[in-house]
């Protein structure tokens, strides 16, 4: 989840010659309305959807990607605009399961897919280690639209999501048509990961240091355990959202995945320097370190009840974008943003595009 100390993270990455590399890198809803139309974007207007709304997807396929074999669900016309929609962590796909209708009837085409480690995407070889590195999983999502021919997208995430998002923006921008990104500038620096952070930050951040202890890597292996952790998460990080067991459930299928404890772990050993990456990542790793600007045009998002969420409307990361830019908060909303005001987060892919 979101780290607010530097507000920036890691995620997943695999070893092996990837099919795909970063090559050319480069050194509530009427509100949401009103905002993206002051901000001189686009007038239209998502329609008002009740979360919950949807509780599946219609079409999940598979695609050989890179080092994976990528699960996605897909909805909208073949041919229109391109949406990639990327969750984090402890969640899945279903954190889109109402914004994805709503964009694939404006006529977007709409690519939702597991992030390595989770529900039906899995590792081409066993010999992959099950790295966590932050630019794995761009690299993921690249070789991802590469296999589905996808030369150009509008980008959105949140937590994983967005650092992901961030990141292809960065350094691929010639792939990133616009960019949502909740809770603003992910990409992590190492570095600056190492010192301490004020006791109320590291509190907030209990199940990293969990994860570093033998105690927290027998919790995530063990399959009741690591679902128990993760539904606690949930309730921590989203304190307004009444959400039942069916839909907890729905999600929960996602993290019996048998790589999920392994690239959860190792993602948040990997920030914090209690393991090392793989080397063939380093020239990246560098690259994101310096934590180079974001050019495209980009909206910000924040969530009010998100305990991650520092204060100051999105000012500590609002030089880190240069190109054109609007800032939102939604207000009585927690973490998973998308799943729940799902008219808000698609609210601001449409704006997004017509930055």
């Amino acid at each position: 989840m979101i780290n607010r100390r530097t507000f920036s993270k890691a995620v997943g990455l695999g070893t092996g010659a990837a099919a795909v590399s970063l090559a050319g890198l480069q050194n509530g809803a009427s509100a949401a309305t009103a905002a993206h139309q002051a901000a001189g974007a686009s007038a239209t207007a998502v329609p008002t959807i009740t979360p919950g709304t949807h509780t599946g997807f219609r079409r999940l396929k598979q695609v050989k990607a890179g080092v994976l074999d990528i699960g996605y669900a897909e909805a909208g016309p073949a041919h229109g605009p391109v949406v990639v929609l990327l969750h984090g962590w402890p969640y899945d796909i279903h954190s889109f399961v109402d914004v994805t209708p709503l964009l694939a009837d404006l006529g977007y085409r709409v690519i939702v897919p597991y992030l390595r480690g989770h529900g039906s995407t899995s590792f081409l070889s066993r010999s992959t280690p099950r790295t966590a590195e932050q630019s794995a999983v761009a690299l993921d999502i690249i070789a991802l639209m590469d296999a589905l021919k996808i030369d150009k997208a509008v980008l959105a995430g949140f937590d994983w999501g967005s650092r992901t998002a961030d990141i292809i923006a960065a350094l691929r921008p010639e792939r990133v048509k616009a960019l949502v990104s909740t809770s603003g500038y992910l990409i992590t620096n190492r570095k600056a990961q190492l010192a301490p952070a004020a006791p109320a930050v590291e509190h907030n951040w209990w199940y990293q240091w969990y994860f570093a202890t033998p105690r927290g890597k027998q919790a995530m292996e063990d399959e009741v355990e690591r679902l128990a952790l993760c539904r606690y998460v949930w309730e921590l990080v989203s304190p307004n959202w009444d959400f039942d067991d069916a839909t907890y459930n729905r999600t929960a299928e996602a993290f019996k995945n048998p790589d999920y404890a392994a690239v959860v772990l190792f993602n948040y050993r990997w920030r914090i320097g209690l393991v090392e990456g793989e080397p063939r990542y380093d020239r990246y790793e560098k690259l994101l370190a310096a934590q180079p600007p974001i050019h495209v045009p980009t909206v910000t998002l924040d969530a009010a009840l998100d305990p991650f969420t520092a204060p100051g409307g999105g000012s500590a990361y609002r030089d880190h974008f240069t190109g054109p830019y609007a800032h939102r908060t939604v207000e009585n909303i927690g973490h998973n943003l998308p799943q729940e005001d799902p008219t808000a987060f698609a609210q601001a892919v449409v704006d997004a595009d017509h930055l």
